[in-house]
Formats: structure tokens, sequence, C-alpha cells
């Protein structure tokens, strides 16, 4: 975990309250999967927030507005310097995607995927990718995802764009592995619906960010574990619903 400033370089509306921050500062040791805790004027906690992608000195994070702080982040304007706490959390393990892994993401659980995506890719991962959404005016990054050669299918629950339905409706292709990340319903129909090993990265409210609080701790198979620092992945073979 490091404690450091970085600076808005853009921040962009992408969907329906759904906005692009871009920031400068030092990306080294984040791994896909983690995320930041970020500091907002006037809010005593800080808001936890994925990281899309950190490459080449910028800092890229996908957010929805759904609340004061992300609305105030929303407003920010380029130059403006933001504290950050970063590389948080566990982050996905690549080493057991195989060679065609499956990525789903649903809503505000698609960011974490693109950063995972890329580096398999990478890997010269063969990667199908599913992005849910709740309609055609939320859906985001199908062109990025599409621009590192995986295979991209897009699900709206009514039907106005892509594939009718949920991200299960989508998951009819030979797959390897599995990487997901959404809300907890949708974690639960891919889990029913998995026909291989999978890791999951779990939504969930926190307070101090890093594992000191215990306020995100959840049960496992293998124990209480705390979301924030010993997940938010975890491996379908620990999950208990």
């Amino acid at each position: 975990m490091k404690n450091l400033v970085f600076e808005i370089i853009s921040n962009r509306k992408i969907a329906k309250n759904t906005y692009e921050m871009v920031l400068c500062g030092d990306i080294t040791d984040i791994k896909c999967g983690q995320f930041v805790n970020i500091t907002v004027d006037g809010l005593y906690l800080r808001r936890p927030i994925s990281v899309c992608d950190a490459e080449e000195g910028k800092l890229t994070l996908i957010y929805k507005v759904v609340g004061v702080g992300t609305e105030k982040m929303s407003k920010m304007e380029k130059g403006v310097q933001l504290d950050l706490l970063t590389g948080l959390g566990n982050g996905y393990d690549v080493s057991k995607a195989g060679d065609k892994p499956l990525l789903i993401g649903g809503g505000a659980g698609v960011p974490p995927m693109y950063k995972l995506c890329r580096e398999l890719a990478a890997q010269g991962k063969k990667c199908s990718v599913i992005l849910g959404f709740g309609s055609e005016n939320e859906v985001f990054y199908e062109d990025e995802f599409k621009s590192l050669g995986a295979d991209t299918y897009v699900t709206t629950v009514d039907g106005s764009y892509g594939v009718k339905g949920f991200v299960t409706d989508a998951m009819n292709m030979d797959y390897t592995y599995f990487y997901t990340c959404g809300p907890e319903p949708m974690l639960k129909a891919v889990y029913n619906k998995s026909v291989t090993s999978g890791q999951f990265s779990f939504e969930e409210r926190m307070g101090c960010g890093f594992g000191a609080c215990m306020g995100c701790s959840c049960k496992t198979k293998y124990g209480n574990k705390r979301i924030c620092k010993d997940g938010p992945v975890l491996e379908k073979e620990e999950i208990i619903w």
C-alpha cells in the first residue's frame, strides 16, 4: 500500500452516470483486480474505486455516480490533485488462466476486466469477454476490449443492445478458466452456471480499505476474510453463499 498524490489528466462521461478519470502518478506495483482509495474533500471516508488500467505513468479509473462522493468526483477538472491509497487488495492471479480464459464484468465490475484482459492478451491468451449492463445507454468499453483482440459480447437486461438478458445468457463458449466482477446476485449466477474453476471479485462497502476496521469481513470455507485486504478476489472453491 502506498499513499500518493495523483493529478487528473482527464475526467469525462462515457455512459449514463458513468465517468472515466485518467490520472498521472506513480503506478508501479498496481496489479489487475486491485483498487485505490480516494480522498474526497469534505467527506470523512475515502471512496474505493477499482483500477481499470495502469500503464505508462497513467492510472485509469471508471466510476459510476451513486452518491455524494462520486458526484463530487464527476465535477473534478483537469489539473486537480488527489490523495490516493494505491495497491489495495490482492488482485487476480493470472497464472491460472489457461489458453482460453473467460472474463465477465457486470456494470461497475467491467473496469477491472480491462487491465486483466490486456495482460492476458499480452501473454498470448485468447480471451472471451462478456460485458453486462441494464440498457444500451449504460454500455461502455466494448470497442476497447475488441481492440485487445478479445471476442467481446454485450448483454443488456432490457434487450436494447447485444444479447437480451444477463451475462449468464452469453456463457455458452468454451473456456479454460474464468474471472468475474460485479454485483453479488450476478456473481452467484455465474458461480452456478460456470463449468470450470475461477476467481470472483466482490463489491463491498468499506471503511478503511486496508483491513484495519474489519468492516467488510465475510465468511469463507477457510475462515473469515476481509474483502479489502484478503480480497476482493476470492477463488470459486472457497466461497460460501
